[in-house]
């Protein structure tokens, strides 16, 4: 299924209206990390993809996998099915590769200690896979650049700070330094290494450099981060330092600034230190930085310079404010830094201009049109793995790559990953869904989906629990591509908003409100609820589940809810203590009595456990989403099944509830597999119009701990 933006949704991003013919970037394939690893070894333990680069004739990748002590190689010959090419152990932790001929040099942290810190950059024979030199660099490497003539490499020297002395705080010894090292007939000359001393040069510990990253332009000028000082240093073409400036400050306004379950949008902040991580060259005077921060600042954005030190464009909160709008806005982080854009590249493709800025924090990156530095231009944002830190640009061969960190594989979670995408005369495919108007909509963690009575191309969705110090209704106009957040509702009690909530479901009661299905937790004693709001959030009734039921409760409460003959019916999730292994209930709510009746569904097995996750009624049926709670590879089962209505004859909860029998009508894998990522766990909203059109939505998890990738998508019943 392809998408386009319309151009409201354009103009809501910031995004540059394209023409019609203008080439797009799209996802083509993502690679697990943990496919690399040999036959044999523990896939479970931890792997990542941390910088990454690629082979002169862009054929295949290389990144850091630090966990393993080893270097990844892929094979993208053809981009759209990468095959493995195995890890190598480089004696240490691997930092960044580059690549030159046929050898890739690496640089390798060896340190003992914070204080006694080693490194050395290894030669590695590509085709054979075999070390073959090593040059001692005297400290703890992080970046490393190649001069694009390949006469002179470099090697940023950070030295790093331990983060539990002293809160962090620098300076702390040793002190970091650039090393440069010339290329002689394709090899390191390690006897000509020349150290270049930073010490002296910034405001914030002049006397503790901490080199993060560096790079070259086409007149072998090397531009230097030193991150926790905040300053920039610009090396000459003959080694030595030719300008350097403090990386300065910035005020935003229209920023989130508290971790407090809410998405609020109306804070400042103001002189906060930019701390750039990456760099990269636009042309021979310009240069781009991502400001993550990592002591006392980061200021959630990119900064465009001139190599004197000019600011030529800051991006303030513009780049934040447009990830918000797709969703991935990290609530969690908004008490530090935000989105954190780590990683930022740049590449020419077709002789279009390109900037790519990637946000750790919200698995996204910023394709950004810099023709003219002084006023990039937002063409696209791309969804990416978990944690984006290493991006390739690869014009040659249009396409691009990022390289994801983050493995939650412990907590059954996504693995890393390397993704691929293609630049390529289309329609962009995501995102799917997106917030308009004057002012910032925040959304995400949809976890309910219903369609409006009156109005068919309007769909009404819940937010669940991640943000539920302001539970929220959102309207959507399914009528545009991508859909249109165009307001949002807060779940009010008494004129505040409503505590003790998780929304998992909903449905328009034809009066213009709602009934809302409350996810119960027993534990932070939230109630498992029916709730009825009117046309402006307030709760009007609150209908608890008996005490007779909730004697066998879990926190795997009330999932989907839809309206039949005036009566509500709900799904529990998981089965409870008082139902037999593998159903679970289907409860009906009588708002006039108050009286709560029941019956059993059967629920398909599988591995981690299987639920029902939302419910819509259309014509003759009941229409459920089963799923299991994996993600990724080991994902197996995500369908809609249906119950026809003339089954459903529900019983007094004291008696025996009679089990129903389903249908699987569709399996959701496939639809989830045509972004082209990993398969999303959670599908949380469905819901169908009369002309048979199913609306399906999966749940982001606030990006916690999740991608925050929205997928929407739309297919017809076979009546």
């Amino acid at each position: 299924m392809s998408f386009r933006l319309s151009f409201c949704s354009i103009l809501a991003l910031g995004v540059a209206y394209p023409a019609l013919a203008e080439p797009v970037f799209n996802r083509i394939a993502t690679f697990a990390t943990t496919d690399n690893m040999a036959a044999g070894e523990d896939t479970a333990r931890a792997t990542s993809a941390e910088i990454m680069t690629v082979t002169p004739d862009g054929n295949t990748l290389i990144y850091s996998d630090s966990p393993l002590g080893a270097i990844g190689l892929l094979d993208i010959t053809d981009p759209r099915a990468p095959k493995p090419l195995g890890n190598v152990d480089v004696q240490g932790e691997p930092t960044t590769t580059v690549v030159l001929g046929g050898l890739a040099f690496v640089g390798v942290n060896t340190s003992e200690s914070y204080t006694q810190p080693s490194g050395a950059l290894r030669t590695l024979d590509i085709a054979s896979k075999a070390l073959t030199a090593s040059c001692d660099l005297g400290g703890q490497p992080d970046s490393v650049a190649l001069s694009p003539d390949g006469s002179l490499l470099a090697v940023a020297i950070e030295n790093e700070r331990d983060e539990e002395v002293n809160d962090g705080a620098i300076p702390q010894m040793p002190a970091g330094f650039v090393v440069r090292l010339p290329i002689k007939d394709g090899q390191v000359d390690c006897a000509g290494k020349q150290v270049i001393d930073l010490t002296g040069l910034a405001e914030i510990a002049p006397e503790d450099p901490e080199p993060e990253y560096v790079a070259f332009n086409s007149q072998n000028e090397l531009v230097v981060t030193l991150q926790e000082n905040n300053h920039l240093v610009v090396i000459g073409a003959d080694g030595k330092v030719q300008s350097h400036f403090s990386a300065g400050a910035v005020d935003l306004s229209g920023v989130d600034i508290d971790k407090d379950g809410k998405l609020d949008f109306s804070g400042e902040i103001k002189g906060q230190k930019r701390e750039p991580d990456a760099v990269t060259w636009i042309d021979a005077d310009h240069f781009a930085t991502a400001n993550e921060g990592d002591w006392q600042g980061g200021s959630r954005g990119f900064t465009i310079w001139k190599k004197d030190g000019t600011v030529v464009h800051e991006s303030g909160a513009a780049f934040e404010h447009a990830i918000i709008r797709t969703g991935h806005y990290p609530e969690g982080r908004s008490g530090k830094k935000g989105v954190e854009p780590e990683g930022v590249t740049y590449g020419e493709f077709d002789g279009q201009k390109l900037l790519f800025v990637g946000s750790e924090r919200a698995s996204m990156v910023g394709v950004y049109d810099v023709a003219n530095p002084a006023e990039p231009k937002l063409l696209q944002l791309l969804p990416s793995g978990i944690g984006p830190e290493g991006l390739v640009a690869i014009p040659s061969r249009n396409l691009f790559a990022t390289a994801n960190e983050t493995d939650l594989g412990e907590d059954g979670a996504a693995r890393a990953h390397v993704m691929l995408f293609e630049r390529a005369e289309g329609e962009a495919a995501y995102p799917t869904l997106v917030s308009v108007g004057e002012e910032l909509i925040g959304w995400g963690a949809m976890s309910g989906l219903a369609v409006d009575p009156q109005d068919q191309n309007v769909l009404w969705a819940v937010s669940d629990s991640a943000y539920g110090a302001a539970p929220a209704i959102y309207r959507i106009d399914a009528s545009k591509t991508p859909a249109e957040i165009t307001a949002k509702i807060i779940v009010t009690r008494d004129g505040q908003p409503a505590e003790k909530i998780d929304l998992e479901g909903i449905a328009p009661d034809g009066q213009g409100g709602f009934w809302l299905a409350n996810e119960g937790d027993p534990k932070k004693e939230v109630p498992h609820a029916i709730l009825h709001v009117d046309a402006k959030g307030a709760i009007t009734q609150e209908f608890p589940l008996p005490d007779s039921l909730l004697k066998g409760q879990t926190r795997f409460g009330l999932e989907g809810v839809a309206v039949q003959d005036g009566k509500i019916w709900a799904a529990v999730q998981r089965e409870w203590e008082d139902d037999p292994k593998g159903q679970t209930k289907l409860l009906q709510l009588d708002p006039a009595s108050g009286e709560w009746l029941g019956l059993r569904y059967p629920l398909d097995s599988g591995e981690g456990w299987v639920g029902l996750s939302e419910l819509a009624i259309h014509g003759d049926y009941a229409y459920l989403v089963e799923r299991d709670n994996l993600i990724g590879q080991k994902a197996a089962l995500k369908q809609i099944t249906r119950v026809a209505l003339s089954q459903m004859q529900p019983v007094a909860l004291d008696g025996e509830l009679p089990v129903v029998t389903k249908e699987v009508v569709r399996d959701l894998i496939p639809d989830l597999k045509q972004w082209n990522g990993y398969v999303q766990d959670k599908v949380e909203g469905m819901a169908i119009a009369a002309d048979g059109t199913v609306h399906v939505m999966t749940d982001n998890d606030g990006v916690d701990d999740a991608s925050g990738e929205t997928f929407y998508w739309t297919f017809k019943l076979d009546q």
